[in-house]
């Protein structure tokens, strides 16, 4: 019954910027850590950046100092500002809930299958 619906993707040239929304639904599991991936064509899921219950972040060194994860207090929503964006940004975004105490690792551990459908990010001139 989970269900994660991903907004704010678009179309923006080198340097711009972007900020997505994860809205979650269902019986999350909600005391895990919140996280951001992204896919781009023909190539794995990366995991970009996860925040805690407690307000504790990690990103992946490929976006760290450009993107920032945070989260809502009153509801299952979070959040990705991405700042500085490059060419290699470019994929299709998603979000999931992480399993509790797991390293950051670029595969991640999502905690549920059921992927949103996403939302794409472009960087171009």
């Amino acid at each position: 019954q989970v269900q994660f619906v991903e907004s704010g993707g678009g179309l923006v040239q080198p340097g711009g910027s972007l900020r997505l929304s994860c809205a979650a639904s269902g019986s999350i599991f909600s005391i895990a850590p919140m996280g951001w991936y992204r896919q781009a064509p023909g190539k794995q899921r990366e995991l970009l950046a996860t925040i805690g219950s407690g307000g504790i972040t990690n990103y992946a060194d490929s976006v760290k100092g450009r993107f920032t994860i945070s989260r809502d207090n009153a509801k299952s929503t979070w959040y990705l500002q991405m700042n500085n964006l490059q060419a290699e940004d470019t994929a299709v975004y998603r979000c999931n809930i992480e399993f509790p105490a797991s390293p950051f690792t670029p595969r991640g551990h999502p905690m549920y299958d059921n992927w949103g459908q996403g939302t794409q990010v472009t960087v171009s001139s």
